[in-house]
């Protein structure tokens, strides 16, 4: 398994095209090689490919907004081939039925909306991938809605970019969730989770690691992307840099 750097972490830096090129160079400064990108602002597929070259990178996963997915998806398609990504995610969504809280991201309009489009991605050599939070754990017909999420798309078509954090913060267990969805998740978000429900850098929050690096790599997993919408008001970079640090003296590269 590989680790790597997942850019919402240092969204702010990343709202030109000129701040992201930068950040792309100081996270290669500390030693990531892979990189999700997500959060950022627009970019073409081809200066992204020449940013990434230019500073060693590979991007092995995206976010990319619900309305690219539903509106563009043969250009998403096409970027997504110039700078050499197959996995193409979905970040968010509420399972709300609330229209006030929930914006419409209700399970009904997922439903009506991105089977096809994993089906779409699938044929075009990509793979689709969501993004869990924490509200996957609430039950759907007595069904915790992640589980029932599994069983709408065959594992061919969607994998699941487990996040560690979140999992934790929904109540469960995310070695068990790593075991559950073994086979679908070659990638996965690391973000550990620390007392008062706050967000941690790898290995300073109270996660049991060893376990969930054990899981995901009897599941499969290639890229584990370390990520940390929180900071805390430290420089997110330092952030990365310190989960850098544990990975690596955990044996990872």
């Amino acid at each position: 398994m590989r680790i790597g750097a997942q850019m919402y972490t240092t969204r702010g830096t990343c709202q030109t095209l000129e701040g992201f090129a930068d950040t792309l160079k100081r996270i290669a400064d500390i030693g990531y090689r892979y990189v999700q990108v997500s959060g950022t602002c627009p970019y073409e597929g081809q200066w992204l490919k020449d940013e990434l070259d230019k500073n060693g990178l590979t991007c092995v996963l995206t976010h990319i907004p619900v309305p690219r997915l539903e509106n563009e998806l043969d250009q998403v398609i096409a970027d997504h081939d110039i700078f050499g990504c197959r996995n193409v995610g979905l970040g968010w969504w509420a399972f709300d039925d609330n229209p006030e809280t929930g914006k419409g991201m209700t399970w009904d309009k997922w439903m009506e909306t991105f089977p096809s489009i994993a089906d779409r991605l699938h044929a075009a050599g990509k793979y689709f991938m969501y993004h869990n939070h924490d509200q996957e754990f609430k039950r759907l017909g007595g069904k915790v809605i992640l589980e029932k999420l599994a069983e709408t798309v065959p594992a061919e078509k969607m994998g699941f970019t487990l996040d560690t954090f979140w999992v934790q913060a929904g109540g469960g267990d995310p070695a068990q969730w790593l075991e559950k969805l073994s086979g679908r998740i070659p990638c996965i978000h690391l973000k550990d989770y620390a007392y008062g429900r706050s967000m941690a850098v790898v290995g300073e929050g109270n996660i049991n690691w060893g376990r969930v690096f054990e899981k995901a790599e009897q599941g499969g997993t290639e890229y584990m992307l370390v990520e940390q919408d929180d900071c805390h008001g430290e420089d997110p970079i330092e952030c990365l840099r310190r989960s850098y640090q544990y990975l690596t003296a955990c044996g990872f590269e």
